[in-house]
C-alpha cells in the first residue's frame, strides 16, 4: 500500500470537494493508519479510499454525474459506518487541523 500516494490524492480530493465531503474519507485515512485497526478492516478502508480518489469507476461520473458520485459516496458511507468504532476524538482533531491546512478559511 502506498499511503503517501493515497495521502496526496486525498488532499487534492479535499480541495476539489470541500470540507464537509472530505471529512469522512480523511477520518477513514486516520483509522487506516492506526495500529489498533484490524488488518481486514484496513484492507476495506484502503479499497474504499482508492475507489474514491482513483480515476477508475464502476459508474462513470462523466457519463452519469449523479450515479457516478452516488456509488462513491455510498461506498465511503458504508465503510465509515462499519469503522466508526475505531474513530477517536484525537482523530477528529487531527482531521479538522488537516482540513484547515488543505482548505484555509
Amino acid at each position: 500500500m502506498n499511503l503517501n500516494l493515497l495521502w496526496n490524492n486525498l488532499g487534492g480530493f479535499a480541495r476539489r470537494v470541500g470540507r464537509s465531503m472530505a471529512r469522512t474519507p480523511l477520518l477513514l485515512y486516520y483509522v487506516l493508519k492506526d495500529d489498533k485497526t484490524a488488518a481486514k478492516d484496513k484492507a476495506i478502508i484502503y479499497a474504499a479510499l482508492a475507489y474514491l480518489i482513483l480515476p477508475v469507476d464502476l459508474i462513470s461520473a462523466r457519463k452519469n454525474p449523479i450515479l457516478g458520485w452516488a456509488d462513491e459516496i455510498l461506498s465511503i458511507e458504508i465503510v465509515y459506518d462499519r469503522m466508526r468504532k475505531y474513530i477517536t476524538p484525537d482523530m477528529y482533531r487531527r482531521a479538522e487541523a488537516q482540513l484547515d491546512k488543505w482548505i484555509p478559511a
